[in-house]
């Protein structure tokens, strides 16, 4: 049985962080969404201070895409994956995004389990604060994370296998063992 894990919450909330621990918990490749946008970001201002060109976000869908495209034709039956996405409600490609997701879930007859990381502003503010973050192209934006965290609300995929935590005051650690018995309670009988 094949599971595909969806990490979903704003930037800073730890998407990453807790993907790599649940990986070693359940045995799972991550995915980050990073590796989609970066290929294209890197093409353009390194110091990311210029605004972004419309339509960027169309060719980094292409390459998640291929990814994806590649997973389903080639990974093992068995193989688990986790992903992240930073997806906001209301947001036409964050949807879009996500259904890329639950297709290819659906492709591989993989157990699809969506998980909205929600953390408290303050807390988000000081590690999306974090310098080492630039290395990796994720925004440092303080003030742009608070706008968010007060306007916008993180995508919410309704489906069964759904999961909302709250990961302000829990170790990645603890979030990921919370979400590993989720996705226990998610698998089919016999599992």
């Amino acid at each position: 049985m094949s599971v595909f894990v969806l990490l979903l919450g704003f930037p800073g909330v730890g998407k990453l962080t807790i993907a790599k621990e649940l990986g070693s918990l359940i045995s799972a490749k991550v995915v980050d969404n990073h590796w989609f946008n970066n290929p294209i970001l890197r093409l353009l201002d390194e110091e990311g201070t210029a605004p972004l060109p419309k339509g960027i976000w169309e060719y980094t869908g292409r390459v998640r895409q291929a990814v994806l495209d590649a997973i389903t034709a080639y990974s093992g039956p068995s193989a688990n994956f986790i992903f992240t996405h930073a997806g906001v409600e209301g947001d036409e490609r964050s949807t879009r995004t996500c259904e890329q997701f639950v297709e290819a879930a659906r492709q591989r007859a993989a157990v699809f389990v969506p998980v909205r990381l929600l953390c408290a502003e303050e807390e988000l503010a000081r590690r999306v604060s974090a310098p080492a973050r630039r290395d990796h192209l994720k925004t440092t934006d303080v003030e742009t994370s608070r706008s968010r965290s007060q306007q916008a609300v993180v995508l919410n995929i309704p489906h069964p296998n759904a999961l909302t935590l709250d990961v302000t005051f829990t170790s990645p650690l603890e979030s990921a063992a919370a979400i590993r018995d989720h996705v226990v309670t998610c698998l089919p009988k016999g599992s």
